[in-house]
């Protein structure tokens, strides 16, 4: 092979080489834009991730006032059964005895008021026939005086 022969050659293969490197140069560009491209998405992650940490630190606060709510709530239930139990307990103790004892006491007078109504009976009736009585006594008159 002559000396142009190889330079010849070698021109071919230089060629082919710059070819191969004008490829892997687009290929580099290539890969720049897809990495610019990339940048920009996890730029757009990192916002969203911190948001969403936003999101959940707020979440926590909310919770922990729901817990806060909660433990008020659950502190007023238990007042409320512990007034209730109280009133149930006066209820049976004292409200209830106390009706008793005035029923009782009213048992009595009903009774005594019966026995009074037995007494007075027999009064009434009397009263009742001297009246009918005086009806018939003054008819009587007036149908004398009138003969």
């Amino acid at each position: 092979m002559t000396e142009n022969q190889k330079m010849d050659l070698i021109l071919q293969k230089l060629g082919g080489i710059e070819g191969g490197l004008a490829s892997v140069g687009e290929d580099v560009r290539s890969l720049q834009g897809d990495v610019q491209t990339l940048k920009g998405d996890v730029q757009t992650l990192k916002g969203d991730v911190q948001t969403l940490k936003e999101d959940v630190q707020t979440l926590k606060e909310d919770v922990q006032t729901l817990k806060g709510d909660v433990q008020t709530l659950k502190e007023d239930v238990q007042m409320l059964k512990d007034r209730v139990t109280n009133i149930e307990i006066t209820l049976e103790n004292e409200t209830n005895r106390n009706i008793q004892l005035i029923a009782e006491g009213h048992l009595n007078l009903d009774r005594k008021l019966d026995e009074a109504l037995k007494e007075l009976q027999p009064n009434t009736m009397y009263h009742l026939k001297v009246n009918h009585l005086d009806g018939e006594v003054t008819k009587m008159k007036r149908m004398l005086n009138m003969a």
